[in-house]
């Protein structure tokens, strides 16, 4: 199911009050993830190190995260701008109908006649709907919305993404 080694799941924006809290802007679809007890690994430039969660509250479009071992707000600003990462044997096993992005990096795309229009890159978020960046055949890169009537077919096992885009979007 995952085949990445590791998988960014959030970035430490800012310290948060006195005593050692972090803002985190989580870059997951389950953000449950960062419940106590849990353990990420921290990175920021050659810097690394596993953190421990002991304690998670939502704030906003963010969260707080109490790490062990951070007391105050310096060490806490000492998180600042680090990457949290977990291994992609932890990911939450995605629901019926869910593709991780880095899942459908590399998938084969091609349009309801079976012919090839290039590779997925990633899913991106947006307002209306997820899009399926595609890197066509020609080097340029297409927003497809990632929605049924649009997305036709996703064949995990083929690692294939079948479309019928309307006219004129892969032109964009």
């Amino acid at each position: 199911m995952v085949d990445v080694d590791e998988i960014l799941v959030g970035v430490v924006r800012r310290p948060h009050g006195l005593a050692g809290e972090v803002s985190v802007q989580p870059l997951t679809d389950f953000p449950e993830r960062f419940a106590a007890g849990a353990v990420v690994t921290w990175r920021r430039g050659g810097e690394s190190r596993e953190l421990r969660i002991t304690a998670a509250r939502a704030h906003g479009g963010r969260l707080l995260i109490v790490f062990e071992g951070v007391s105050d707000s310096d060490a806490a600003r000492a998180l600042q701008d680090g990457e949290l990462w977990i291994p992609g044997r932890e990911a939450t096993p995605p629901p019926e109908g869910f593709f991780y992005s880095h899942e459908v990096a590399g998938w084969e795309v091609v349009d309801a006649a079976g012919r090839r229009l290039g590779a997925a890159a990633r899913i991106e978020k947006a307002p209306a709907s997820p899009l399926l960046a595609v890197t066509l055949d020609g080097g340029r890169e297409a927003l497809v919305p990632f929605v049924h009537g649009i997305v036709v077919e996703v064949d995990r096992e083929a690692r294939r993404i079948v479309i019928d885009p309307p006219e004129g979007l892969m032109d964009l």
